[in-house]
C-alpha cells in the first residue's frame, strides 16, 4: 500500500511523505497490543496520538481511513471519531483511500471493484465489516476515481 501511496507523489507535492506514513500506519490498530476497542482505525489513531505524539493530520488519516465513519456506526460508536479527531483534508483522505482500495492484502495492485469484492468475500453478509463496506462502497469507489482523474490530469 505504501508503494501505491508513493505513486501519488507527483500530485501530492509536499504532502507525499504524510500520505506514505499514513499508508504504512493505517492498520496499526490491528496489533493485539494496541487493540483496545477492536475498532482498528480508532485504536491505531489513539496509539499514534497518545503514545507516539504523532502529527495530528497523520492521526486523523489513520482514524478516518477507508470508510471508518460507517464502520463506527455499524459498531454502535457513531460520532466517536468526530469527538476525538478532526476530519482530515479530503484530498489526503481520498489519496489514502485510493492506496488502500487498490492494494490487496498480499500487496498486489487491484481495481477498486476487485478490492471491494475481496473484502466482502472475507466476511459473512451479516458481519459488521461486510455491512460497512457495502454501505461505504460508493464513497470508496468515488474517492478512487477522483484520485485516478488527478493522476490522469498530472500526466
Amino acid at each position: 500500500m505504501a508503494e501505491q501511496a508513493r505513486s501519488l507523489n507527483g500530485v501530492l507535492g509536499e504532502d507525499a511523505d504524510l500520505l506514505e506514513a499514513s499508508a504504512w500506519l493505517h492498520d496499526i490498530g490491528y496489533s493485539p497490543d494496541l487493540a483496545k476497542t477492536g475498532f482498528h482505525p480508532l485504536d491505531g489513531a489513539r496509539y499514534l496520538r497518545d503514545v507516539q505524539n504523532a502529527d495530528q493530520e497523520l492521526c486523523s488519516l489513520v482514524a478516518y481511513h477507508s470508510g471508518a465513519v460507517v464502520e463506527a456506526e455499524e459498531r454502535g460508536m457513531p460520532g466517536v471519531l468526530e469527538s476525538e479527531f478532526a476530519h482530515p483534508r479530503q484530498d489526503l483522505l481520498e489519496a489514502l483511500t485510493y492506496s488502500d482500495m487498490t492494494t490487496g492484502p498480499d500487496g498486489t495492485h487491484l481495481s477498486v471493484e476487485r478490492r471491494l469484492s475481496e473484502i466482502l468475500e472475507r466476511y459473512a453478509p451479516d458481519h459488521l465489516v461486510h455491512r460497512a463496506i457495502t454501505r461505504s462502497s460508493p464513497t470508496l469507489t468515488s474517492a478512487v476515481r477522483v484520485v485516478e482523474q488527478r493522476l490522469a490530469n498530472a500526466r
